[in-house]
């Protein structure tokens, strides 16, 4: 990773054309911002390796795929040093779509998606509550996401 890349405003503007749709041609986003493929097909690859392009991938809405139910678990450890343990047990559960390792009120915090309200219940109860390691948690539900992005180049 090259951390002494700095973006300029073309980057930015290929950033950005590239959050909307990562598919969009090399050949087309030279076109709209006046400058030739290949200086696109650099600009993309030295920010790959700069670590600023991480990848690409499909975005997919949960609810079309029956996951109703989202929610947030706030995770307090018994012993700081039982995170290793707890993350490595958290990885295994495909519900866990996302954790933070955090200050504050909890140590771990979780974003979870599940089928059900039920299947968040015996998510919680028989595999997430059930790690020796956790002295307790607190779930709170999302009712919408009115709001999603990425952060702005």
């Amino acid at each position: 990773m090259t951390e002494n890349y700095r973006i300029d405003n073309l980057d930015k503007a290929l950033l950005s054309a590239l959050q909307q749709d990562a598919r969009v041609p090399y050949a087309e986003l030279a076109k709209r911002h006046g400058v030739s493929a290949g200086t696109v097909h650099v600009r993309v690859e030295k920010m790959k390796q700069a670590g600023i392009i991480t990848g690409t991938q499909a975005m997919v809405d949960p609810k079309s795929l029956g996951y109703q139910v989202c929610c947030f678990i706030g995770i307090n450890l018994k012993a700081a040093g039982d995170y290793p343990k707890v993350l490595a047990k958290l990885q295994a559960l495909p519900e866990v779509v996302e954790a933070y390792y955090t200050t504050g009120h909890y140590s771990i915090f979780t974003k979870i998606q599940t089928r059900s309200i039920d299947a968040l219940h015996h998510l919680l109860v028989n595999q997430i509550q059930a790690i020796p390691q956790i002295q307790s948690t607190e779930t709170l539900l999302s009712l919408q996401q009115p709001i999603q992005r990425q952060v702005t180049p």
